[in-house]
């Protein structure tokens, strides 16, 4: 990817399905004069997901999809993408999965965000499964998007400890706080920032 210079800085949508924290803590640093992207649209597959509020408070274009059927979901996305000008996509806690099709058509410019040291523990339940196999350490990693889940290239990891007591919701929480400091510094890597 080309890093941006001056104003033109990289048109950015951020998908969407729950409370959308690093949906914020991405706004946040798009609006930093380091920050390469800016955020300009917003997509769900949730009508009900709270980070949706983030649009209305940040005066940022959204659309709720529900990808019932993928094909038409996807073709109307595309769409919405196309007319907006999106060259990169961020995915942040979007629990549905894109189709290699899709994927094709943003080659190397959708990034993700998971809650653990890749290529430990894809898909979900990341928390529950690595305090299960007494792991003393988990994480999250910003990842390139492939068509295969989880599998594309990393661009950073943060370790995390985990701690004597833990338990799925306290290794959650300090997992999200690092996600908030590692979306934005992974972002800069790509850029070449």
């Amino acid at each position: 990817m080309v890093p941006s210079t001056g104003y033109n800085k990289t048109r950015t949508a951020v998908f969407i399905s729950g409370t959308g924290s690093n949906l914020k803590s991405l706004i946040k640093f798009s609006k930093t004069t380091k920050s390469p992207i800016s955020i300009d649209f917003i997509i769900s597959n949730n009508p009900k997901a709270m980070g949706l509020n983030y649009a209305k408070k940040f005066k940022i274009k959204k659309k709720v999809l529900n990808f019932k059927n993928k094909i038409l979901s996807e073709k109307k996305l595309l769409s919405v993408l196309k007319i907006n000008k999106i060259d990169m996509i961020c995915l942040a806690g979007f629990m549905k999965i894109l189709s290699k099709n899709f994927i094709k058509k943003f080659k190397g410019k959708i990034l993700n965000i998971h809650p653990s040291l890749l290529p430990k523990y894809k898909g979900l339940n990341t928390h529950k499964r690595a305090l299960n196999n007494k792991e003393k350490y988990s994480g999250c990693t910003v990842h390139f998007v492939n068509s295969r889940l989880d599998s594309g290239k990393i661009v950073l990891q943060k370790k995390v400890k985990i701690s004597k007591n833990e338990t799925e919701d306290s290794l959650a929480k300090k997992i999200l706080e690092q996600e908030h400091k590692l979306y934005p510094k992974a972002i800069l890597k790509v850029f070449n920032l």
